[in-house]
């Protein structure tokens, strides 16, 4: 198992940047998937980036193309995800979770972050 932690997230102005870090224990960090997700109110929880154990292959959902960028330190067990150019829209409470290599499903969850981007 992993156990994942975010930190980071807070509040932004229209236009501005964040850093969201997700400290990683319990599981050697070349052994999984690291995906980031947000939950805004009313909405479904979705994909925002991934990126490979390995960091090799990255994966951002269209809304964030081009403004957000994941990255991954595995001697540091810690991964990031980079907002820049913030939306109203991105506020959200934003997750980390973890994809074992082999398996399907991301089966550990950080607590979440709170991300509010002012108008």
């Amino acid at each position: 198992q992993v156990q994942l932690a975010e930190s980071g997230g807070g509040l932004a102005q229209d236009g501005g940047s964040l850093r969201l870090s997700c400290s990683a224990s319990g599981r050697a960090a070349n052994m999984y998937t690291l995906g980031w997700f947000r939950q805004a109110p009313g909405k479904e929880r979705e994909i925002v980036a991934a990126i490979s154990f390995n960091g090799v292959n990255t994966y951002y959902a269209d809304p964030v193309k081009g403004r957000f960028t994941i990255s991954r330190n595995n001697a540091q067990n810690t991964a990031y995800l980079r907002m820049n150019n913030l939306k109203p829209d991105d506020t959200a409470v934003y997750y980390c979770a973890a994809k074992f290599r082999g398996e399907r499903d991301y089966a550990f969850w950080g607590r979440g972050t709170q991300v509010t981007v002012s108008s």
